[in-house]
């Protein structure tokens, strides 16, 4: 075995038989690499990537591979996902380099860890002959590859950077209207997301996109978020028998997945058609997040309620085997159901993708739509393919699983932990409130030190107030899904935990000088540049979601300092987000909710928790909600009796108390 044998990371530990010489990255490495003058591999992948799966069976398993990379270069293995600063810079440096980015990731490097080749995934003889290259190169021309790296290093340092601006501009609904006019010309109005192939589900995209055509009354935008909704749940992307999203769809019309299935998607899923349910009562979309939730529970949920990473895309060696199914499979498990759950789910002798046979379960109509075409009656059809699918569920569940990445990260916890808050808001279910107070529970106990710093990975029997490293996603993420706990128990112990993360977050991660939040600590390890995240992604970027949570807490807590902190990160960003909406999703949000003000909801007395359940029928998106029996907040001071009242309070003014849910209705329809 290399030198990943004693890691924790499951997708490290996959490689820990390779005849590569494999180091975790650290001090033992990177000095071997500065004593010996050799280049570094640096290779960065996660557990459930498919095409990290193919590189390494092709080249780091081979033994010839294996000994020109022994040879010549210090090689080093990275868990995306452990190491996500890591993975930032030379992600950087490969889209400098090719305007292109993925995973697997191989970034070769000085000797101090300046790069000067990379790229993603590389058949063997390209990736020998790229290895011998530049063997060649460093060895004869050592000098010109300190001058490109110097150069590539500049860029690095200024990628996604963005400058101060001091003054404060006046932001207007012509902005928004800039932002989503150009946004609109990337709607694939056929079959819904943003441009053709792949598709990415971008759940902070339709989230803004949602909250956008409401306040905004912008009826092109609700169709656009309507039909890419109701498409993703309909697709291939979704897991019609296990239910849960995988990461992208590789054709453009949601049909064929990339199986692996991450919570980070999941998570923000659930958040976003929960809120599409307040927003538009489509029964799909309870059925999603109930069917959601569920895999989560079943197959991402550790003994102690912290959830899993990821579900990787083969098993057998064969990616979306477990998934997928052939037409005599089918006829197998349901004898004589069979061809009503094949008609549903487009189920074909010959195969409905490019695997001979093998089929991928998708709808594409409504069931009141098919039933008529059947002449069935809608009830009777749902009620034949819930127990078709029962029976299929369980004839799947005797396959070979795909494998599972059990690290439990902060991060991604704290979307999770958002995302059921959102669900029990919306559908009051109190299963969905046990498990967010459960999840908060563990984050609580197991990644917060007592001096309220986080530890990004949760390591069984490691006591927590070791040096830990954690990173401001964690903290944004942790942070906002602590304020939306509180806002469904009115528990404020989760507000105080939120103020003291943020109040950390500011200290170790914020820099003045340059108005922005740095993804690393500033008594971290010092990497070749220490980096800002901007731009939104399929998770939105650690800066907005500081922003927004600032913000609210700002609200909150009548914290001026947050409230400062968080216009500063949107005049930064505002000149970049007119051209570019999908990449600044996040951030329109925050603008969105400039523009339109937020309402600070307080529900006070003795039936505050029924008030709150009513209130949450009515889809108020620009709002933040607290209250209870207690005068623990300032908008909560004086406000406290016995009977239950509704205060609605925007730009520092308060209106009246309501008596009822009606009554506080019309104070917003009014102001």
């Amino acid at each position: 075995m290399n030198h990943l044998a004693n890691a924790a990371s499951p997708y490290l530990l996959q490689h820990a038989n390779n005849p590569v010489d494999w180091y975790p990255w650290g001090t033992e490495a990177l000095q071997k690499a500065r004593d010996e003058s050799k280049l570094i591999i640096v290779s960065i992948g996660y557990s459930a990537c498919h095409w990290c799966h193919v590189m390494e069976h092709e080249s780091f398993e081979d033994e010839q591979v294996a000994t020109l990379m022994n040879e010549h270069f210090v090689c080093i293995k990275v868990d995306r996902e452990e190491r996500p600063d890591v993975d930032q810079i030379y992600m950087s440096a490969v889209q400098l380099m090719t305007n292109r980015g993925g995973w697997p990731l191989n970034c070769i490097c000085l000797p101090d860890q300046r790069p000067i080749y990379g790229g993603t995934y590389y058949p063997k003889q390209n990736w020998i002959n790229i290895l011998t290259s530049l063997a060649d190169f460093y060895g004869t021309r050592p000098n010109e590859a300190v001058e490109y790296a110097e150069r590539l290093t500049e860029g690095i340092q200024q990628f996604e950077s963005v400058d101060l601006i001091a003054e404060q501009p006046r932001y207007t609904a012509a902005d928004l209207k800039t932002i989503i006019t150009n946004w609109k010309k990337h709607f694939d109005a056929t079959e819904g997301g943003t441009g053709r192939s792949p598709k990415f589900p971008m759940p902070n995209n339709w989230l803004t996109l949602m909250r956008f055509a409401h306040l905004m009354q912008d009826e092109s935008v609700a169709r656009q978020v309507e039909l890419t909704l109701n498409k993703m749940a309909f697709g291939g992307i979704y897991d019609h028998i296990g239910g849960g999203f995988a990461r992208y769809s590789v054709d453009g019309r949601w049909h064929v997945p990339h199986f692996e299935k991450m919570l980070y998607d999941n998570a923000q899923l659930v958040g976003l058609y929960a809120e599409a349910y307040v927003w538009n009562k489509d029964e799909l979309y309870n059925k999603v997040v109930e069917e959601t939730i569920e895999f989560v529970k079943r197959e991402l949920t550790s003994p102690g309620f912290g959830f899993y990473s990821a579900l990787d895309a083969d098993s057998e060696g064969i990616e979306g085997k477990f998934y997928t199914f052939t037409k005599a499979e089918i006829e197998n498990i349901l004898d004589d159901e069979a061809d009503l759950f094949c008609i549903y789910y487009h189920v074909t002798d010959d195969g409905n993708w490019e695997e001979e046979q093998t089929n991928v379960l998708y709808r594409n109509e409504r069931d009141e739509l098919l039933a008529h075409k059947l002449g069935m009656e809608t009830g009777a059809l749902q009620s034949a393919i819930a127990a078709a699918k029962a029976r299929v569920f369980e004839a799947r569940s005797r396959r070979i699983r795909p494998g599972l990445d059990n690290k439990i990260l902060a991060s991604w916890n704290g979307l999770m932990l958002k995302g059921i808050c959102e669900a029990y808001r919306t559908f009051n279910n109190e299963s969905y409130l046990a498990l967010a107070i459960q999840n908060g529970t563990f984050i609580h106990q197991n990644l917060i030190t007592e001096k309220y710093r986080l530890a990004r990975i949760f390591r069984p029997g490691v006591n927590r107030e070791e040096k830990v490293i954690a990173f401001l996603d964690d903290y944004a993420n942790v942070i906002e899904a602590f304020i939306a706990l509180y806002e469904v128990t009115f528990n404020k112990q989760w507000l105080d935990v939120a103020q003291k993360l943020a109040d950390n977050g500011i200290a170790y991660y914020y820099d003045e000088g340059e108005g922005m939040f740095y993804y690393t600590p500033a008594d971290d390890e010092q990497l070749i540049a220490r980096k800002t995240e901007i731009m939104d992604g399929v998770i939105s970027s650690s800066n907005s979601v500081m922003a927004r949570s600032l913000k609210k807490l700002s609200l909150f807590l009548e914290h001026q300092r947050y409230q400062e902190i968080s216009a500063q990160l949107l005049r930064n960003v505002m000149p970049y987000m007119a051209n570019y909406g999908s990449s600044y999703a996040n951030w329109t949000l925050l603008l969105l909710e400039e523009i339109a003000g937020l309402y600070e909801v307080a529900i006070t007395g003795n039936d505050a928790h029924a008030v709150r359940q009513e209130w949450e029928k009515h889809y108020i998106p620009n709002k933040i909600i607290l209250g209870g029996t207690q005068e623990n907040l300032p908008l909560l001071q004086n406000r406290v009796a016995a009977q239950s009242r509704i205060f609605i309070c925007k730009d520092k003014t308060c209106g009246i108390p309501a008596y009822s849910v009606t009554e506080a209705l019309k104070q917003i329809l009014l102001s």
